[in-house]
């Protein structure tokens, strides 16, 4: 019960913190997420709401890291695996601890794509002064992936464009 608690406290700070940021100019760059033990960084500007993971819709013949759909907020959304869709396999099943500390988060509106990518966890707001160093997006990567970070700890976070993304031919063909 106190993890439940704890966990909306901090969905409910980071919401405050990304709208903050939006209309505040506040210097945080990336939401940083975590899925499938790969870290990544969403950049606000395209990023959405963050919600609880929710049971989806399942659709049928769809590639497996389309998980369904869901109502999110009124919404219907597209429910895409990050961890699936980024390494081609299938997606891991979660156990019930994991599921509630899955998120799903929408992708800005302005992007015109009702989707909410599933990742495992959040792990806060980052900006340029939490890393020491950066790189270019590692050769044959995907044309979402923007550049690698490294922070003090030496754990490599990869941006994903999600404009970039939500504009994959692969991305927007759900069927299998």
């Amino acid at each position: 019960m106190a993890n439940r608690e704890a966990l909306r406290e901090l969905q409910s700070r980071l919401a405050s913190r990304l709208q903050a940021a939006r209309t505040q100019g506040v210097q945080a760059g990336w939401l940083a997420v975590e899925s499938a033990g790969r870290k990544y960084l969403f950049p606000l500007s395209q990023s959405g709401e963050i919600f609880p993971y929710s049971a989806t819709q399942s659709v049928p013949y769809t590639h497996s890291w389309f998980l369904g759909v869901a109502n999110l907020r009124g919404g219907l959304y597209g429910v895409v695996d990050l961890a699936s869709f980024v390494s081609g396999q299938a997606p891991a099943q979660r156990s019930d601890a994991g599921r509630a500390e899955s998120r799903l988060v929408a992708l800005n509106q302005l992007l015109e794509v009702n989707c909410a990518l599933l990742i495992d966890r959040l792990a806060g707001l980052r900006n340029t002064d939490a890393f020491v160093s950066s790189s270019d997006a590692p050769a044959g990567s995907p044309a979402y992936f923007g550049s690698g970070f490294t922070d003090a700890t030496g754990a490599f976070w990869q941006e994903i464009n999600l404009q970039a993304l939500s504009q994959q031919p692969h991305f927007l063909s759900i069927s299998a």
